[in-house]
């Protein structure tokens, strides 16, 4: 189908391009001279219509791009169209919508575990906190490698946990 698409592409003459088929069936030698003349003839009059439309479609492709170009369309606009309608349809599909769903379901039960694990870090420093004070000084044990370590990651979890967030609520915001 490809070489078919292409022939219709083609800028040379038809003229001498399937010499090899005609000449394998001598055709010729069944039409008498006035038909031969007669096919000649229509032969080259589909030839000039051919040429001639060829440029009345090389014409009109020019048109239409001076078109586009006066309307501010070219293809990055007209890439991001098909982009956003894409991302349209997709957002669309029952596929989308349940996955979205389910993941919205997922991030609210990580949240909660989130929460909850917050919950029993709290209170267990605070349990801690009555046997520290009796046992060593809190200057010793915020500087202790120990303390700093589980500090950092803390503190690492909650700014990942506010990032991830605020992406949240700003995608479910963009959406609505």
């Amino acid at each position: 189908m490809e070489a078919q698409a292409q022939g219709l592409l083609e800028t040379e003459p038809l003229q001498g391009r399937d010499d090899d088929a005609v000449a394998s069936a001598d055709y010729a030698s069944m039409l008498s001279e006035e038909e031969k003349e007669e096919l000649k003839a229509e032969l080259v009059q589909l030839e000039d219509e051919i040429t001639t439309l060829r440029q009345v479609l090389s014409a009109k492709e020019r048109h239409l791009v001076e078109i586009k170009q006066k309307l501010g369309m070219n293809l990055m606009n007209e890439l991001k169209q098909n982009f956003s309608r894409s991302w349209h349809d997709m957002q669309t599909t029952t596929a989308y919508k349940k996955t979205h769903e389910t993941l919205s379901h997922a991030g609210q039960k990580a949240t909660a575990a989130f929460s909850n694990v917050g919950t029993a870090i709290s209170k267990k420093f605070g349990d801690m906190s009555y046997s520290i004070r009796h046992s060593i000084s809190m200057p010793a044990m915020r500087n202790s490698p120990t303390f700093k370590s589980f500090e950092e990651r803390v503190e690492t979890t909650v700014t990942s946990l506010k990032v991830f967030f605020r992406r949240r609520s700003y995608e479910e915001a963009k959406e609505e």
